[in-house]
């Protein structure tokens, strides 16, 4: 009673139902990858609970410290104070360790999230007019949540995080003309300095994160006004959208996905252990290790330095542009400009700009764009891979210098390769669609023919037919085709038991049926004639 009177109390002085009534009529799409943004999100949420958590604990200074504390292995080595509460927050913090390793966890689920995220968007055009804006807004989301994950994973000054911002230091070093004034502005001096913790920190949890929440909630507020895209299927058409109600079957979905996501993430903290930094030990530049491998975000990174030869680029016999300029500064800023202007430049070839686009495509509908994606996935696995060469070289007992020529070889033919598999798969499976269309659904019933010498299968057909028996054959809108009897679905099973058949009216042309939908018995479409039982052959006589 008191909540139902507030409530009334709000909607007399500020008309809220007003502006809710239509917010929570607002229909959704209920394909689940769609939710692969909302698992991004939900993340993103766990991140800043443990994020907060953390921050009460931990001092981002480098000043050097004796360690004193209930890590008995350290006792009395020299640190940085950041390394420190580190360990403090692991072993003394009640619960630290815990959210620490949560909080790594959800910054990988966020990456991975939003990539696939984006390969979703990419690979059914759902990047079309009008939400080539609404892209953009991914690719700067994916690249901000490197940026951020890469200033956290640099903050606990242990031997990894410490080569990782070494190997950073030799990237801006790299930079033509302005590389060095780039290394002073981060550090501050001669790597390793004594503010670059300090800045990253301050990047870590209050720009990033504030640039990361400012384009979620207009990337929200995009989709939530240019409607979702959905796939073709039964009443789906370019101007509405069929699924579920915010409330209550969206609302109940996504507070169910969201305390999934969070015991996952829960689950993965205390159970996998990740990043243990009181195993490396403080950060000292003439130590490293073998397994020095970032997080998987950046290990294509890793892999590209690891491929690229010494070709240092001597102009005019004075300057030298360095080699890891190549594959550690240009390589990842030409793939983000490809990947963010790509729906601009089809659009521009296909010419599709000039009207909306509401309903995904099949990636076999489009096979160009299809094998496009699956060589820039395959480009991109190779760097992955070249990135832990030293660890297939422990595996396998296999040279690292003969694991580096394979993936120099395989970098310039795997990408190509998979291009042409693709577009070879995608127009494969377009004939098979072709198939179902002009001869039917495979039953599984064979019959036999020319007095039994060879068997037939029996198709059924999906095409109707007209009053002199004409074949009407069925349009491909973009669905999903029946492959099996029992998901074909006839229009009298479509009419409430109550309605008539809807009748032509004189004169009209004859309307092909529509495609048949997932879930329904088999039945044959009207006017078409039974299926044959199965007869059994007649019997052989032995010569």
């Amino acid at each position: 009673m008191v909540t139902a009177r507030l409530a009334d109390a709000v909607d007399r002085r500020f008309q809220a139902a007003k502006g809710l009534r239509p917010r929570a009529n607002k229909v959704f799409p209920g394909h689940f990858s769609f939710l692969f943004g909302e698992i991004a999100l939900y993340s993103f949420v766990v991140l800043l609970l443990s994020g907060v958590f953390l921050t009460f604990f931990f001092d981002p200074s480098m000043t050097k410290v004796s360690y004193d504390g209930a890590y008995e292995l350290a006792e009395g080595v020299r640190m940085s104070r950041a390394f420190a509460t580190t360990l403090d927050l692991s072993f003394e913090v009640r619960g630290g360790l815990l959210v620490r390793q949560v909080h790594h966890w959800a910054a990988l689920v966020f990456v991975a999230a939003i990539l696939v995220h984006l390969l979703r968007v990419f690979f059914t055009g759902a990047f079309r007019t009008p939400r080539e804006a609404n892209w953009l807004i991914g690719v700067f989301l994916l690249a901000l949540a490197v940026a951020e994950g890469f200033a956290g994973y640099s903050l606990p000054d242990d031997l990894l995080s410490g080569t990782g911002l070494r190997i950073a230091a030799g990237m801006m070093m790299s930079i033509p003309v302005i590389g060095t004034w780039v290394h002073w502005l981060v550090f501050g001096s001669e790597f390793p300095g004594e503010i670059v913790l300090s800045r990253l920190f301050t990047l870590h949890v209050l720009v990033l994160p504030g640039l990361i929440l400012a384009l979620v909630a207009v990337h929200l507020a995009s989709v939530w006004y240019q409607e979702h895209t959905q796939f073709p299927g039964r009443r789906r058409r370019e101007r509405n959208v069929v699924g579920t109600r915010t409330i209550p079957a969206f609302a109940l979905k996504s507070t169910g996905l969201a305390a999934t996501v969070a015991a996952v993430l829960l689950l993965m903290g205390a159970l996998l252990q990740i990043n243990p930094v009181f195993d490396y030990g403080p950060y000292k530049p003439g130590a490293v290790s073998t397994f020095a491998q970032p997080d998987w975000y950046l290990l294509f990174v890793e892999g590209a330095l690891r491929l690229f030869p010494a070709w240092d680029l001597v102009l005019w016999d004075t300057y030298r542009v360095p080699a890891p300029f190549w594959p550690a500064v240009v390589l990842p800023l030409v793939l983000f400009t490809v990947v963010a202007l790509y729906p601009f430049v089809e659009g521009r070839l296909t010419k599709s700009t000039r009207r909306h686009h509401n309903l995904a495509q099949r990636p076999r509908d489009v096979p160009a764009r299809t094998a496009l994606g699956v060589m820039g996935i395959a480009f991109y696995v190779i760097l992955l891979l070249m990135g832990i060469d030293d660890v297939i070289s422990l595996v396998f007992q296999v040279s690292v210098d003969r694991i580096v020529w394979i993936g120099r070889v395989a970098v310039f033919v795997v990408p190509p390769l998979a291009y042409w598999l693709t577009y070879r798969w995608c127009l494969r499976l377009q004939s098979a669609d072709r198939d179902v269309l002009t001869s039917g659904v495979r039953t599984g019933v064979v019959r036999p023919e020319g007095g039994g010498r060879h068997f037939v299968e029996v198709r059924q057909p999906l095409h109707g037919r007209t009053a002199d028996g004409r074949a009407v054959r069925p349009r491909y809108r973009g669905n999903r085709l029946p492959t099996l009897p029992t998901h074909l679905r006839t229009r009298q099973q479509e009419q409430p038991p109550s309605a008539s058949p809807p009748q032509p009216s004189p004169g009209s042309p004859p309307q092909p049926p529509p495609l048949p939908s997932p879930g329904s018995p088999s039945q044959p479409p009207p006017g078409s004639p039974p299926l044959p039982p199965p007869q059994s052959p007649p019997p052989r006589e032995c010569p």
